[in-house]
């Protein structure tokens, strides 16, 4: 763990003002108690069941106060589940998943609102989630009059095909999130372990690091 430790704070180092989602797909719990030790406490998860069953094995083990963020693609019959633990939603596509968080997190009785994020196909990808960028402006507007969620801002993954073209795309997002003002609140999740540095050049207020914090990842 000396390691995690040494990376962490690295990390931490590079991030200034930016918040460090610590991506745990695959990890087990233990490592993800081992950075809480640390002080860490965003985790990101891509996956509803393998979040739900961390945060009650972390919460068992006196891990708490654990901001969940749902960094993956969310089916509306599983935003129940994730009702008890999650934070912040950083993939939200579309009208219907937005009514449904708003719905379970009401029926759920949690304080305040519900951070959210609109997740941006901003490259146009046929073979990726998010909401296209033509529609994202409109779609803002709409979840402005959600009483329970609040829009944080933008999200997007680039294309991993063509890494050169990364820069242009966190940029389009950044452009893209500034004239969704002033429905969203200026924030930018972009940027994983092998972009977050030219992320953070071009305004990431969140990252999602996996494997530059607890190494390559183990498939079962």
């Amino acid at each position: 763990m000396l390691d995690l430790e040494k990376r962490y704070r690295e990390i931490l180092g590079q991030i200034s003002k930016a918040t460090l989602i610590a991506v745990t797909k695959t990890h087990p719990a233990e490592t993800i108690e081992a950075l809480y030790r640390l002080g860490h406490r965003d985790f990101g998860e891509n996956y509803v069941q393998e979040l739900v069953q961390k945060a009650q094995e972390l919460e068992a083990k006196g891990c708490t106060g654990i901001r969940w963020h749902f960094i993956g693609h969310l089916q509306t019959n599983k935003v129940k589940q994730l009702m008890p633990w999650i934070s912040s939603v950083h993939a939200l596509d579309s009208e219907k998943l937005a009514q449904e968080l708003a719905k379970r997190w009401k029926v759920a009785e949690r304080s305040g609102r519900l951070p959210v994020f609109i997740e941006v196909n901003i490259d146009a990808e046929e073979s990726k989630a998010g909401m296209p960028p033509q529609e994202v402006i409109p779609f803002a507007k709409k979840l402005a009059e959600i009483p329970e969620l609040e829009l944080q801002g933008l999200m997007c993954i680039p294309s991993p095909s063509n890494p050169d073209q990364g820069r242009a795309t966190f940029r389009a997002l950044r452009e893209l999130e500034a004239q969704c003002r002033p429905w969203t609140a200026g924030q930018l999740s972009m940027g994983m372990s092998s972009d977050y540095l030219i992320a953070l050049e071009e305004g990431a207020t969140q990252i999602r690091l996996g494997t530059a914090l607890f190494g390559a990842r183990t498939y079962s």
